[in-house]
This record gives C-alpha cells, structure tokens and sequence, in this order.
C-alpha cells in the first residue's frame, strides 16, 4: 500500500492492474507445495496458522514442534504429522521448505538460526526480534543464507485494513492520529510475557507490535518518539516488562499522533482514529468508518469473520515471495523500522527524552 498523500496514475494503476492478472494466473499453476514444519502450538498456531494451512492449497504441514510432549501428542494426532519436542530435531529429520515460528520471543533467534542453516524459509510471529542489535544480526544471517523471512502482520491481508488509505484520501490534510490496542489481563506478571529477559518488553513490543505496523504502513516511520511506561498496574505481583504505555510521535510534515497500548486497560479495544481537514477515518477490527468532524457517518465497510482468510491469504502470499513472484513486504529490511520504533520508546521512556527512530537504523 502506498504512503497517504501520493498519486497514482491511470498508466501506473494500469500496470498494477496487470500484475494482478499475472500474479494470479501464476498461482493456478500447478506446483510443489511447501512442505511446512510448526514450531510452537501456542493459541497463535492454533488458531490461525493451522488453520491457514488446512485452507491453501500451496502448501502442507508435514510436521509440529513444541515443548510441551502433551501438546504435540494432541497435534500429531489431529494432523496426522510427525511431532517433535526439539526443533533441531525436526530440522534433522524432515525435509522442509518452510517453518512457521510461533515460540516465546527469546527462543526466535535460535529457530531463524537452525532455519538458515538448512536453508529453510521462515514465516514468523512477530515480533521479528527482541532487540535492535539482534534485528540487524538476524537480517544479517537472512541475507547470506539466502532464505526468505516474513513477519506475520495478518491485518494487512485484511480487506478492512487494505480499505484505510482509500478513504483517508477523501478527509483533506490528516493532522492527528489517535490510536489503541487495550485488552485485560488480570495478572501481567503471568508467564513469559511478564518478563522482559524472555519477551523483550511488554504490551510495546508484543501486542503493540501490529498497531505500530499499521502506523508505519499508513504513514511512515516517526520523526520523533516520546514514551511513558508503567509496570503499575498490579502492585502485588513483581514483573518488568510494561503493562501499559503511552506514546506520542510526530512527523516533520506537521502530522501527529499518540498510541495507547495496555495489557490491563480493558475492554478489549482496536482503533486508529485519522482526523484531517475535511473528516475523520476511524478502524476498528473488523469495521472502517469515514465520517465528518462532526461525526457524522458518511460510509462504512463491514466485515466479519475475517481472520482465518487472511492466515491462508499470508500464506498464500509468501509462497509468491518464495517464488519470486511478488515483493517481501514485511521482510528483515522492512522490520528493521518497526524495531527502531520498539527501541526508540524504550529509549525514551528510559532517559525521559524525544528520541528519532531514524537514527537507530
């Protein structure tokens, strides 16, 4: 999707046109499906990567991974694939194209790594990694293995998702964004996420993860960053990855925004709020709204029960990049932005400055 506020002409629309055609011819023909190894059956892999897999017809499961002997048992026997507790072992034993990488975030380096070195591509939960430094290493290690890696960013398979740079065109000058993603979790101290050493952060770099990629899809990297965080929320329970933050960033164009991100702040929210000189764009999950300032709805778009089609869809779509056929869109490149923005509010909320994420690429 291009940036808001570029043009597109009827000779370039043409050509996308084209491609389209082109691309979707390419994926009738008949080819090998992938053959594809799950490493970590969390609620992720349950429900939407197996999921996914189940629908395409690009690709296979041929074999599950996770630590938990119980929860491999219950897949190996629903799928009828081979399960394995160690992913080096799986590695060692299955001829793979692919592996789906759905583990605590501490443990995604050592999959990318056995990955690359069997020259296997990686499809992988976000985030692509826990630190900057470690985000460049591993774009690194991509690079000279020649493996393809995607981030899974599954909004932008969604059509609800794909629609906002359409009706923020109609809204005049954007100047304000106001975005959130709030759930409830009773204790944020419980199990990996509550610890920074395993998560690499809280609700920033887990959760927030897919807000801050629709920031940077719709509107670009930040000039300047500004958070708070607290690991406040319950003060009985010891943890140190951040329950909630609040962020603020601004674009040298006059454009700018905050972002509310909680583990504990329920109901559970989804929003991003677009407001320009002649209205106002408002997304929801599932819902996308253009209306006056005033207010007022003018069009709304629809659509539930959308998930599962956009897993097969990613999936779908990565076997094209595979295959050359259409651009990594959410490659290690790409992520390298989402990271500075992860590390660029850790920095501030940690020396209390503005901070430009351009300056940590």
């Amino acid at each position: 999707m291009r940036s808001l506020g570029s043009t597109k002409t009827c000779a370039a629309a043409k050509a996308d046109s084209e491609a389209l055609w082109r691309t979707i011819s390419l994926t009738h023909e008949r080819r090998p499906l992938l053959r594809v190894g799950v490493v970590g059956l969390g609620r992720q892999a349950l429900d939407d990567h197996l999921p996914g897999l189940e629908a395409t017809d690009s690709a296979e499961l041929v074999a599950v991974c996770d630590e938990n002997p119980e929860v491999v048992r219950e897949q190996h026997t629903r799928y009828d694939v081979p399960g394995y507790t160690d992913f080096r072992q799986m590695f060692a034993h299955e001829q793979l194209d692919l592996v789906m990488v759905c583990v605590p975030h501490d443990v995604g380096r050592a999959v990318i790594e056995a990955a690359a070195e069997r020259h296997v591509h990686v499809l992988k939960e976000k985030p692509f990694a826990t630190t900057m430094a470690e985000a460049k290493e591993l774009a690194e290690i991509c690079q000279q293995s020649g493996i393809r890696l995607m981030v899974t960013l599954q909004r932008r398979f969604n059509p609800i998702y794909t629609s906002f740079t359409q009706l923020a065109e109609q809204i005049g000058t954007p100047f304000a964004i106001d975005a959130r993603y709030t759930l409830h979790i009773d204790d944020p101290s419980d199990g990996w996420r509550g610890n920074t050493a395993t998560a690499g952060g809280g609700c920033v770099i887990d959760m927030g993860y897919h807000l801050i990629d629709l920031i940077l899809w719709y509107f670009g990297l930040p000039d300047r960053i500004t958070a708070d965080l607290s690991v406040s929320a319950r003060p009985d329970r010891t943890y140190d990855a951040e329950d909630t933050a609040l962020i603020h960033f601004a674009y040298d164009s006059g454009l700018y925004g905050s972002l509310l991100l909680s583990r504990f702040i329920g109901p559970k929210a989804e929003e991003i709020r677009l407001v320009g000189s002649r209205g106002i764009v408002h997304l929801e999950r599932g819902r996308l709204r253009r209306l006056t300032n005033s207010g007022e709805i003018i069009e709304s778009l629809v659509r539930e029960q959308g998930w599962p089609s956009a897993a097969t869809s990613q999936i779908n779509y990565f076997r094209q990049v595979i295959d050359g056929d259409r651009p990594n869109l959410s490659g290690p490149q790409e992520n390298l932005a989402h990271m500075s923005f992860v590390a660029a509010c850790y920095q501030s909320a940690r020396t209390h400055t503005s901070v430009n994420p351009k300056e940590l690429l």
